[in-house]
Formats: structure tokens, C-alpha cells, sequence
């Protein structure tokens, strides 16, 4: 019997460290994350200005806006950059333009990086 327990206990705890190892961050501590490397900052300061330049007047400054007109970019899926890119380069549901001839595939990469803050940083 004693056995018996120890097994049980040990796969049990087992599983609970696999999920615990392998859960997916949740969208708030996505939204939480912060630029670790100076590649990454430099790459989220670069897409704020790109935003702010090409993006926010629809969109909000630091990505507030009611979400009623425009997307709230805050809930966009942190996951799902290839959407994103798609989104930015060939445009939505006709009301977003297209914006695949203007940005350079690098710049659309910063907007990102900035985007994936939330708006915080």
C-alpha cells in the first residue's frame, strides 16, 4: 500500500511540474513583458516612433483607443505575429490600409516588438 502511494505521488507531481514547465504564458503576462535585451529595446523604441508616426491615429496613442473603430493592437494575440504581419501589409476588412509598400519588413518587426508591450513601454 505504501508503495502504492508513493507512486501515485510521484506521478502526480510529475504532471503538475510538466504543466507547470510547459504552460503558455497567459495574455496578462504577455502584456507584462518587458523588452529583455538591447536588441529588443532598441527594436520596441524604433517601433513606438514607427507608431506613433504611422499607426496611432487610428489606433491610439500607446495603443489606447475604445477598440470600437479600430482594433484594441492591447488584445492583439502576442502569438500570432505572422497575422500581424499580414494585417500590416495587406490591410483589413477594407478599413485598414495597406501598409506593405510604405514599411520595410524590418520596421514592421519593430512595430511588433512594440506592440507585444502593450502599449507600456
Amino acid at each position: 500500500m505504501k508503495v502504492c502511494i508513493e507512486v501515485v505521488t510521484f506521478v502526480v507531481a510529475t504532471v503538475i511540474a510538466s504543466f507547470v514547465v510547459t504552460k503558455s504564458p497567459t495574455f496578462a503576462e504577455e502584456t507584462a513583458r518587458a523588452p529583455g535585451s538591447e536588441t529588443e529595446i532598441e527594436m520596441v523604441a524604433k517601433g513606438k516612433q514607427l507608431y506613433a508616426h504611422h499607426c496611432s491615429h487610428c489606433h491610439g496613442f500607446n495603443m489606447v483607443n475604445p477598440g470600437t473603430v479600430a482594433y484594441d493592437l492591447r488584445q492583439f494575440p502576442h502569438n500570432d505575429k505572422a497575422r500581424f504581419v499580414h494585417s500590416v501589409t495587406q490591410g483589413k476588412n477594407g478599413r485598414m490600409p495597406q501598409w506593405g509598400d510604405l514599411l520595410k519588413p524590418e520596421e514592421i518587426d519593430e512595430i511588433w516588438a512594440y506592440v507585444k508591450t502593450g502599449g507600456t513601454q
